[in-house]
Parts: structure tokens; sequence; C-alpha cells
């Protein structure tokens, strides 16, 4: 039996479905075969192969392929013929919605089983070891839009933050190709037009789709009813064990009697995953709106353990080993407090030698909504030894401040901080006690924080302080930026740039801790050096860190495979004592590397060399880590 789409005028009047399984012409589009298939255990393995005959190239042919459980499966046995010919009936269903989504309301499909075709088969039929299997599929003319209308469609808003884009601009016109994908992105234009304007309770009550196969066209009406106008009523919280229920209410910034806007609501889910202490939190919405005009919510959660922890690690052939760990503690006291405890050994060479290790320990404590639910209080203190290429640290710090989170993109910080340090270098051993204040803004409008491919990255950071030992006054400014430019389908090629600058305002470079200069190299910096081995020679041999940084790094990124990619690179940098840069200060570094990508982010492995090495500077380095360089 072949499928047929062949009749001279269908008419349909649908139930509302959500768009995941939406139901048109007596087949629903885009369901989830997931039971279906899920019954398909592979007991009696059914080898075949299959072979697709469109009638069509391009757009179609793909759609019919990819939409193909059939094909996408073929390289796995079915489970008996059961399983296969449940596969192909699927199938049937399948290829004519996708079908209906490029605009083919004539087609015919042709499924057939060792010659026959795959609807006549009986399940238990015996079937060739390996059988083969046919697809053909006619999509005939392809139709287009007629007449298109939404009965109740909201009112155009003069407010830039409820604009939603017409559904013309979806393609929802007169002579535009008529997609069931397009009539189901009209439908959610128009209840999100109504939604963003208060509407809350917004509903589609009618889709009259009617395909007229004599001209090749299709009209469609599409009724809405957007419901009385509702603003926020009382949230409710359930399923809270530790949890302060009424902390948990106000986090979510909904305000009672504030009038409805969706938009609220995902600020409000994102405020509640930014605690990090829910395994899962959904707002669900009452029934129906009040006669008070209030729409009342349930807030419902699932909290996570208590606890958690980690370890990791980085490899340079440098730098050496370092080895990493954290214990979290979550909800200390019943808003969400975090406890998180990290500690690291570093520079792990052989030969062993731990009077060579760099040592870390560092706690910091978080309190959210301390003034308003995106306002956290974050105080950390820490202390570590560490042995740079320059010098070797020995200190311990602390600071307390407040995050806010202007939105998703924007975050601003600030307080104040205090070290006490020594330090052992080329001018002796000297002891520093600094106090002073941190601000800093970050700005991220890349697609993706761990493995972008597009937007730009901006950070700056302000740090004035009193030095009380030398009594000297500073302030250190530094601002970085990234820009990522995606190329080709699902961007395998991406060309990542990044560029940092700073400058140091205080006193002489020998009264200035040297935490606080300048320096530059390593794997987030100049790759192909020592990390923070750059710096800035005083004529006599003796390296300190300087005034002034400028770096900057190209990366070419291509994805040879779905998992597998290869890079490219090119790191400089500038570091100087009291004028900016000059060209004969650059250090540059260059080399190529390899990504595995992964569901967490891609593994790095970088290869780099220095391409004007000075005397101590290595022969080359490589850099292990997890996520891209920059």
């Amino acid at each position: 039996m072949v499928t047929s789409f062949s009749a001279l005028c269908v008419a349909a009047c649908l139930a509302v479905a959500p768009a995941s399984a939406f139901e048109i012409f007596g087949l629903k589009l885009f369901e989830d075969q997931s039971e279906e298939d899920a019954a398909a255990v592979i007991a009696d393995p059914q080898p075949y192969t299959v072979v697709v005959t469109v009638n069509a190239t391009g757009a179609v042919e793909s759609a019919v392929r990819n939409a193909s459980a059939l094909v996408a499966d073929q390289n796995e046995p079915a489970s008996g013929a059961a399983g296969l010919l449940a596969k192909a009936r699927g199938d049937y269903r399948r290829i004519v919605a996708a079908l209906y989504n490029e605009g083919y309301y004539g087609g015919t499909a042709s499924i057939r089983v060792g010659g026959v075709e795959a609807a006549n088969l009986a399940p238990d039929v015996n079937l060739p070891d390996p059988v083969d299997v046919a697809i053909v599929v006619d999509p005939g003319p392809q139709f287009r839009f007629n007449s298109v209308n939404i009965v109740n469609q909201a009112l155009p808003t003069s407010d830039p933050y409820d604009y939603v884009e017409p559904p013309v601009h979806a393609g929802f016109g007169a002579g535009e190709i008529a997609k069931s994908s397009v009539i189901l992105r009209a439908e959610q234009l128009a209840l999100e037009a109504w939604r963003q304007q208060g509407y809350a309770k917004a509903v589609i009550v009618t889709r009259d789709v009617v395909a007229d196969h004599a001209t090749t066209t299709v009209d469609v009406t599409i009724t809405v009813n957007p419901g009385p106008k509702a603003a926020f009523g009382a949230v409710t919280v359930s399923g809270t064990e530790t949890l302060d229920p009424e902390f948990v209410r106000r986090q979510t910034g909904l305000t009672e009697g504030e009038e409805y806007d969706p938009d609220e609501l995902a600020l409000a889910q994102k405020r509640l995953d930014r605690l990090e202490v829910f395994r899962a939190a959904r707002l669900e919405a009452g029934d129906a709106v009040g006669a008070d005009g209030l729409l009342p919510y349930n807030l419902i959660v699932q909290e996570l353990p208590g606890r958690r922890f980690g370890v990791g690690a980085t490899y340079s052939t440098i730098d050496g080993l370092g080895v990493e760990a954290f214990h979290l503690w979550r909800n200390l006291f019943g808003q969400a407090e975090r406890l998180r405890l990290d500690a690291r050994v570093a520079s792990i060479a052989y030969p062993i030698d731990t009077a060579e290790f760099d040592y870390f320990f560092g706690g910091t404590f978080t309190k959210p909504g301390i003034f308003t639910p995106d306002t956290d209080l974050v105080a950390a203190v820490s202390a570590e030894r560490t042995i740079y290429p320059t010098f070797t640290e020995t200190s311990a710090s602390g600071r307390v401040g407040l995050t806010h989170i202007l939105s998703d993109q924007i975050t601003i910080e600030g307080g104040a901080q205090f070290e006490l340090s020594r330090f052992d270098d080329d001018f002796g051993t000297r002891d520093f006690k600094t106090v002073g204040l941190y601000a800093g803004a970050t700005l991220d409008f890349r697609d993706d924080s761990v493995d972008p491919t597009e937007g730009w990255y901006g950070q700056v950071n302000l740090e004035p302080f009193y030095e009380l030992n030398y009594g000297n006054a500073g302030a250190k400014l530094t601002v970085e930026g990234r820009t990522y430019f995606g190329f080709g389908e699902d961007d395998p090629f991406v060309l990542a740039g990044r560029l940092k600058a700073g400058a140091l305002l205080g006193p002489d470079l020998s009264e200035i801790p040297p935490d606080k200069l300048f320096f530059a190299g390593g794997g987030g910096s100049v790759r192909g050096y020592g990390f923070k081995s750059i710096g800035v020679d005083d004529g006599s041999g003796i390296i300190t860190g300087g005034r002034y940084l400028l770096e900057a790094s190209l990366e070419a990124r291509v994805k040879v495979t779905q998992d597998i990619g290869v890079v490219g690179f090119v790191d400089g940098g500038y570091v100087a004592a009291d004028v900016f840069p000059a060209l004969t200060d650059l250090r540059v570094g260059a080399g190529v590397g390899v990504r595995y990508y992964t569901g967490l982010g891609p593994i790095r492995a970088d290869f780099a060399i220095p391409l004007n090495k000075r005397p101590g500077d290595p022969d080359y380095a490589l850099y292990v880590g997890i996520g891209q360089s920059f």
C-alpha cells in the first residue's frame, strides 16, 4: 500500500496540541517516537539494507532522509521482523510530516520490505537475512499559502520589551511556502503577543487548515482566545526540606499584583537555577485567573544533596603537573548559602622535590539574595606559596564584596580586600601589607561560555590599593576583550581573537608587591613561555614585573569530525616598566592544538614554541586542559 494525499480538498479543524505533537490531516507531526522505539528491544536481530529514492533533490530529499528511522538506524539490526515493520510503519508518518514541513501536501510514500509494502505485512512474517528495504517518495507539487488569518490577534504595542514579531515575518503570509512548521510558529507568536501584554491564559481555540489540491494552495484560519488580563498572584512553595520556603519564594522576584509578564517568569526560573541547590524547580500557574485578576503560582522544588566534591588536574611541560580538589557545602543555614573549600598542589615534576611545589588553600562563602534576588554577598580567604620564574610568593589574603547580575550578559562586582605577603626575588626578601578596593564588570555576549562560536566577551577590573609597610598608594587597571566569528553550517570553522591591556599607577617597582605588577606567559597568556616568565629586564639581568601589559591571541579552530577539532594559534605579549610597551618588547609564541569535544566541553591539548626565545626560555611547551584556551 502507498500512503497517498491526493484528495481534491482536505479540511482540518483540530484541537490544540503542543508544537512537539501537532496533528494535522490525521497525522501527528514531529511526534516523539521514543515509546515506540523503546519497545524495539533487540531480542531477535533482523539486519536490513535500505535504499531511498526521492523524486526531488535538495531540501526535500534531505528532509526525507533525516526523517526516516530506517535510514538513521540502518547500521543496527532491528528487533526481529516485528521491530523492523514497526519502524517502517512509523516512517510513513515521519516522512509525511517531513513533506508537510516543506510544503508538500500531495505526496506519496512507499516503503517496501522484501518487495512487499510494509503496511501489508504481518508482524510475524519471515524475512530474509538481511532484507532489502526500499523507500520511494514522490513529494508532488509544493503548496503555498493563499489566505491566512488570525482571529483576535493582539494589537501592536509601543513597549519594546513586549514586542513580538508579527507572524508574517515568520513566513505566515499569502504566497509563502505553506510549511506546517510555519503554522505552528504563527500560533506561538500569536499567543506570545497576548501573553507579553499580560494575558497569561491566551489559548488557540481553533485551527482551520484547508488544502486545495487543484490550486496547490492552503488556507489557514487560527482563532485565539486571549482570556482575561492577569497579574501575578501569591506564590506558594512545596517540596522544600532544609530550605526556607519564604526565602525561596522571595528569590523568584515575583511581586503579587504586578502585571503578568512571561519575561519575569523566565527571570525567576534563572534566579532559582543560580542558587545551585535544586535538582528541579518548576513554577506552575494556577488553572484560572481569579476574580481579583490574580494568577497564583505553585513553585515545586526538589533539593540537591547538601554537599559535593570534585577533583581536577592540569599539565604543561614547563609548569609541570597540578592537582586540585574542592568540597562544597550547599544551603548552610537554610537560605542557599554556599561554602566552598579549594586546595591545590602544582609544579609537580620529576624528580620529585616537594620544596619546589606550589601550594594553595582557600575558602569562599556566598550568601545569595543579600539585598535583591540578583545580589550575592561573597567573602573569600586564601593562603598560598607559589614559585614563579621570577619570584616566590608566600601570602594570605581575603576579600568581601557584592556581586550583582544586571542581566544574562552583564555582571558587576565590588568590595574590599587585604593581603599579607612575602616575596623572595632579586630584590631580596620583602614584606608587604596591602589594603584596597576592587571593582569589575563582565559583559558576556557569547553563544557559549565553554566553546563559543560567535559573539564577544569583555571584562574590566580596577583595584586601587594602599601598601602599609612602604606607605604607598597605587591602582591597577586591566581590560580584556574576546570575539568569535563562526563560518559554515553549524560553525565548523571559528576564528577567535583576544586582546588584553593593563596599566599600573604607583611608586617605584621595588616598592610594589610583585603580584600587583604585570607578567605574561603561560597557557592563558603567551603559550610557549613559562607562566609569568615574561617581565622587564632592568639591564642587570634582574627580571621584574612591569607597569604596562599588552597581550593578543589569534586562534583558528576547525572541526574535522563531530568529536575532533584542530587549532592553529599565535600569541603575543608585551610587558614594560615605565613606558607603554614598544614593538621590540614583543614576545611571540605559536603552535597547533587538538580538541576532543565532549558534553562538558572540549578537552584541549596545545603544542607551542617561542618564536623569539631568550636565555632561559623553553624550546617548546605542551598544555592540556578542559575548555577552549579563551
